[in-house]
């Protein structure tokens, strides 16, 4: 095999110089969250003019969406896997598209034609000594696009930390390669407050000594994780951590001795966060970054005993049913990994689904349960996959219960100014009053 530093010389280019090797009547893939190569993104922007029916395809972005600006039209098209703040309106405007999967189904997906992909545009570590870069923050669906793209454009980029698991490509398999050292894309965790603190303590009295972990980012995951400190021998099986699970893990509650696969590790599909979860990463041999389609996978999931997943959500009905991802007919986010690790926790013996969230939005005008959904809502998870429903009020366990059963829990934890008419719905619809006995 030719010398691997030949190869990389060979192949270093210019970002403007690289994008032109996008081919017109394409789809291209950019690297997923915080492993998305500005350079090359903007490159791509600021030349959108050479390209025509380009189309562009990731989950979540932490930067700018410039691709979506009404003059890329006809050159550039964002076609989102999941939406986020920067492509939201254009989705909302037609300027843009949103196709719904689970994240787990992408990288089969990607190999078996139903969403083949031309090019990818990725970040990498600069390579070791044997010739390897490192995928870093998202290997996820990341990773097998490189296996099926034509075209393999990647930024190198020092500031990007090493990651163990499935994380590498040789950069004999990189066609053009731009060396570009741009800051990583940080979310800082946000404030817990009184409500996100209860929910907190709420779901954590439903996790035992010993489970392993499924949460996202944001306060309510936050909100959980500090409510753990008194718990032993936790692990983590996720498709992402937040800022938290460093805490757990520094104070030896979080080491997944009890975990029945990958035991001690930490297992992501891709990671976005703080300076800190990044330098926590970076050659932690704890941590295992690896291909979404086996992180996600129900059955892998559920081979964990005491498998916890804990999820948000926007709204339930009466019925148990969960919306995560739209406002009526406007997608606001999209499926990710949610029903994966619910249906995963049902398979686990002895794991629990727990779907998490304020009783209230919009600064407390709405009541986020209601009797039904407003037409074109988006049903994320069927009301026979849901188990645990958590606010700041209590815990509604849903499973084996009956309709009426269902809508009384829920009215339980809903916030007290909305009882009376959540009540009169449910005597609408049942004929009958708070009174009425069940076997909750």
């Amino acid at each position: 095999m030719e010398n691997w530093k030949t190869v990389y010389q060979s192949r270093l280019v210019t970002a403007d110089e690289a994008v032109t090797h996008i081919p017109n009547n394409s789809r291209v893939l950019i690297g997923h969250a915080a492993n998305q190569p500005p350079a090359l993104v903007e490159a791509m922007c600021r030349n959108y003019r050479q390209y025509e029916n380009v189309e562009l395809v990731h989950w979540v972005t932490l930067f700018g969406s410039e691709y979506c600006a009404p003059e890329m039209q006809g050159h550039l098209r964002f076609n989102g896997l999941f939406i986020s703040g920067s492509n939201r309106k254009a989705v909302a405007q037609n300027l843009a598209d949103f196709t719904p999967t689970y994240f787990g189904q992408c990288p089969r997906y990607f190999r078996d034609g139903t969403l083949p992909i031309d090019a990818v545009l990725i970040s990498v570590t600069p390579p070791d000594e044997h010739g390897f870069c490192s995928l870093g923050v998202s290997v996820g669906g990341t990773l097998p696009a490189t296996q099926v793209a034509k075209v393999v454009i990647a930024q190198v980029n020092r500031n990007l930390p090493r990651t163990y698991g499935d994380s590498h490509i040789h950069v004999s398999k990189i066609d053009y390669l731009v060396e570009a050292d741009t800051p990583l894309p940080t979310m800082e965790s946000g404030p817990v407050g009184e409500v996100e603190a209860a929910i907190g303590r709420n779901c954590a009295s439903l996790i035992e000594d010993g489970s392993t972990l499924q949460l996202g980012i944001g306060s309510i995951p936050d909100a959980v994780l500090k409510s753990l400190t008194d718990k032993k021998d936790l692990g983590i099986h996720s498709e992402m951590i937040a800022d938290g699970v460093i805490d757990l893990y520094e104070k030896g509650i979080i080491n997944g001795a009890k975990k029945t696969i990958h035991k001690g590790k930490i297992v992501v599909a891709f990671l976005m966060g703080s300076q800190r979860l990044y330098d926590f990463v970076h050659n932690n041999p704890d941590v295992e970054v690896l291909p979404v389609d086996h992180v996600n996978d129900p059955w892998v999931i559920g081979q964990n005993r005491k498998m916890v997943s804990i999820n948000s959500c926007l709204q339930v009905d009466f019925n148990g049913q969960v919306n995560s991802e739209s406002m009526g007919i406007q997608q606001f986010s999209g499926v990710g990994g949610q029903l994966d690790y619910i249906r995963g926790s049902f398979l686990s013996p002895g794991g629990k689904a727990i779907l998490a969230m304020p009783s209230t939005a919009k600064k407390g005008t709405l009541s986020r349960i209601v009797p039904v959904f407003e037409a074109g809502t988006t049903v994320t998870t069927p009301r026979t996959d849901t188990h645990y429903i958590v606010t700041e009020y209590g815990i509604a366990n849903l499973r084996g219960k009956s309709l009426r059963e269902r809508a009384k829990l829920l009215i339980g934890i809903a916030h007290p100014k909305f009882h009376e008419e959540l009540w009169a719905a449910y005597k609408e619809r049942y004929g009958e009053d708070e009174n009425f006995l069940s076997h909750s």
